[in-house]
């Protein structure tokens, strides 16, 4: 047979080989055939090499990744494989590497920056997975902490906490058999992720004598790690929200040959440091330093970044601020601070890549869940069913054991207390399934795992959702997936209703004015607002407007006054630094509770409902709030006015993320959906944002963008006789 490559009507590759190499190596070469120029970004961004083609704006990812040693990790993961596992990463990288010339022909990006396609290592495909989930468990959420602590109080530390509200995350639920029309489980849901086109996740099907595996494959990344559906078993995961990467203070200093010390719990101790020159197309080489202590690498600091007061400027020799400890950069001979970051796979050298030819070959819950033991990162929970009724509900990953402030701010280095634990992990929480069982994000199964959760909403609104039915149906998921309604509005819409009440109440020292009629109007229109955050709703729309203006006005009030200041960190990390999504994400809590006082919060309601009022009517929710996918190169022809408006928003079990009071166009949202049935494969759903191909002039670009907006679901074709079959490749030898 050797490999044969079909298509389904979406043009979604289906695979056949005669063994499991074969196909890995098939499953390498469609994925350069169909997204060439999205691999070699992703390469390079492992490699810290962006720069050098797509210019200074990517500098700070390069200094980060090659200061993280993202790809000297997955160098040393790759080199601790098994031996039948690494021999399946090469053939996947053989594959890549036989099918990139034909895909960087198709792909008109390589031209328009004079990149020609590269060469993948045996190691690549480790490098990509870490890349693509470094910054996942929001290390940097940590350095938030701290700044809140240093500027406005210690007590206040948690001010901003997920749950209290924060990032979306991701829906996930399981239905037990007894809750179907088909006497067998349903899983379904949808990771929510930065939207990039091409997208995150690629449609396959993988065949061959030992299994026939569909799903959802991370490009660069050989089998399905997140979800799939062998027939017999299938499984999916959301984000556990876990803690497992910590931020160290270190003291660092030079020595006479020109090293570096660090002081650790048993004195100063030797790091290892070289120097790196990063590559910038249009500009001059930037020479970074790579430090690394017995903790970690050095991330933020001399030789990582800023750190320390106002004063700290970028670079890798830059001054450290009056925050800091004495020196500069140790030239003089002084001891100077930097942060370094701990992560599981640095230290144990492994990443868990065992784990995915095991879950291909899956049959049984039982197998799932034995895979799974050897996960590593993301830390996630872990849905999963099978045809004889078995069903599982766990989380998986490596969580160290260590402090429990290690999971809140950066710890000292030097003091032992905030050691990891001899490499030991904490055991992973599992549960029962009764009826139907829910993964959101939120705190519940994983809670023992993590600090900051996301709110409570999509989870309890799911579980709602799935009570109100004894037989679900494939078909009948997708009126859970596209649910709009928006519990996170509650909060706000009772300060609006209190506006006009509490009238008489003093706000800042002054008697509170009546409403206008127009404020009154928009009041009464919120009030019969049925909460939902559909596109179409102008109603909606109205409510984003006032939300909008409330968040700016919070964010501007006095007592965040000390965090209007850009936090002195690395440009990389500014996502999770800035004050103003901070407040709009944490508007549920920051309207109860908080340095602001009530008095404050009330006029800042009522100046909303006016500001709101004498202005234009605001136009229907999806006029604003508009798909803004991430690019490593924009096509040139397209403006983002071009990109279509969305349903859906941050608390939302269609979440749509934004940042109220700055922007309503949407970074994030459903990188796919899926609805697995264990009564018959072929009845299972699936859709990605965009299409099957990273081509632009491919019929199959972006040929699914109009149903996944709808909420619609593509069928799920494993009929090889309803495929049609590409002409063969034989460049495998």
């Amino acid at each position: 047979m050797g490999i044969e490559v079909y298509r389904d009507d979406w043009g979604i590759p289906h695979l056949r080989a005669t063994d499991q190499d074969e196909l890995a190596f098939a499953q390498g070469r469609v994925t350069a055939v169909d997204r060439a120029w999205q691999l070699e970004v992703e390469r390079h961004r492992a490699q810290g090499t962006t720069a050098a083609f797509l210019g200074a704006g990517e500098t700070g990812w390069d200094t980060f990744a090659r200061q993280a040693g993202l790809a000297d990790t997955a160098r040393r993961c790759f080199d601790r494989l098994d031996e039948r596992t690494a021999r399946w990463v090469r053939a996947y990288v053989d594959g890549v590497n036989a099918g990139l010339p034909e895909g960087a022909s198709r792909a008109g990006q390589f031209a328009r920056v004079g990149l020609a396609p590269g060469r993948w290592e045996p190691w690549t495909p480790l490098a990509v997975w870490l890349t693509t989930h470094i910054l996942f468990a929001g290390f940097p959420a940590k350095l938030w902490r701290e700044e809140v602590a240093r500027r406005l109080g210690e007590e206040w530390t948690e001010l901003f906490a997920t749950d209290g509200p924060g990032t979306s995350g991701s829906n996930g639920w399981i239905v037990s058999g007894d809750r179907t029309a088909s006497g067998s489980a349903i899983i379904a849901g949808d990771p929510h992720r930065f939207i990039e086109a091409p997208g995150v996740y690629q449609q396959i099907r993988l065949a061959c004598p030992e299994y026939d595996v569909l799903g959802l494959a991370v490009p660069g990344v050989p089998g399905l790690a997140h979800f799939g559906h062998t027939g017999q078993v299938a499984w999916a995961i959301t984000n556990a929200m876990s803690d497992y990467q910590d931020l160290y203070r270190e003291r660092l200093r030079r020595t006479a040959d020109g090293g570096v010390e660090a002081l650790g719990p048993d004195g100063w101790q030797p790091a290892s440091v070289h120097r790196e020159t990063v590559e910038v197309a249009g500009g001059d080489p930037v020479g970074i330093e790579v430090i690394e202590t017995a903790r970690g690498p050095v991330i933020i600091g001399p030789g990582g970044g800023p750190i320390g007061g106002p004063d700290a400027t970028e670079g890798g020799d830059a001054a450290v601020g009056a925050d800091a400890a004495v020196g500069a950069d140790g030239a003089d001979g002084g001891v100077w601070e930097a942060i370094s970051l701990r992560y599981p796979p640095r230290v144990t050298g492994e990443l868990g890549f065992a784990v995915l030819p095991e879950l291909l070959a899956a049959r049984t819950v039982a197998d799932v869940d034995r895979a799974v033991d050897g996960w590593v990162e993301p830390v996630n929970v872990v849905m999963a069913a099978d045809v004889d009724g078995g069903l599982l509900h766990r989380v998986a990953g490596h969580v160290p054991v260590r402090d429990h402030a290690n999971s809140v701010r950066v710890v000292p280095a030097w003091e032992a207390a905030y050691a990891w634990r001899d490499g030991a992990a904490v055991p992973t929480p599992r549960a029962d399934v009764e009826g139907h069982a829910v993964m959101a994000n939120a705190r519940g199964l994983a809670a023992p795992l993590g600090i900051e959760f996301a709110p409570p909403h999509r989870a309890a609104r799911i579980d709602t959702l799935l009570a109100a039915s004894a037989a679900w149906t494939p078909e009948a998921m997708a009126g859970v997936h596209t649910d709009t309604d928006n519990p996170s509005a509650a909060r706000l819409l009772a300060a609006v209703r209190a506006a006009a009440e509490d009238a008489d109440t003093p706000a800042r020292g002054q008697d509170t004015p009546a409403l206008s009629p127009g404020a009154l109007t928009v009041r009464a229109r919120l009030l019969a607002w049925d909460r939902r955050m559909d596109a179409d709703s102008t109603d909606a729309g109205l409510y984003a407007a006032v939300r909008g203006a409330v968040v700016r006005r919070l964010a501007g009030h006095p007592a965040f006054a000390a965090l209007r200041a850009p936090a002195p960190y690395p440009a990389v990390f500014q996502p999770w630094l800035a004050l103003g999504p901070r407040v709009a994400l944490a508007l549920e809590t920051l309207l109860v509770s908080g340095p602001v006082p009530a008095a404050d919060v009330a006029g800042f309601v009522r100046e909303a409902l006016e500001e709101v009022a004498a202005g234009d009517e605001p136009p229907a929710w999806g006029v604003t709030h508009r798909l803004a996918p991430w690019q490593a190169l924009p096509d040139e022809d397209e403006d983002d006015a071009d990109w279509p408006g969305l349903s859906g928003d941050h608390d939302c079990v269609m979440s749509s993320t934004s940042v109220p009071g700055y922007t309503d166009r949407s970074a994030r949202a459903s990188a796919a959906r899926y609805v697995w049935d264990l009564a018959d494969r072929e009845a299972s759903l699936w859709i990605v944002p965009f299409g099957a191909s990273g081509v632009a002039d491919d019929p199959h670009h972006r040929d699914q963008l109009p149903l996944w907006l709808r909420g619609g679901l593509a069928p799920v074709t494993t009929d090889w006789h309803h495929l049609t079959k590409e002409h063969p490749h034989d460049d495998r030898h």
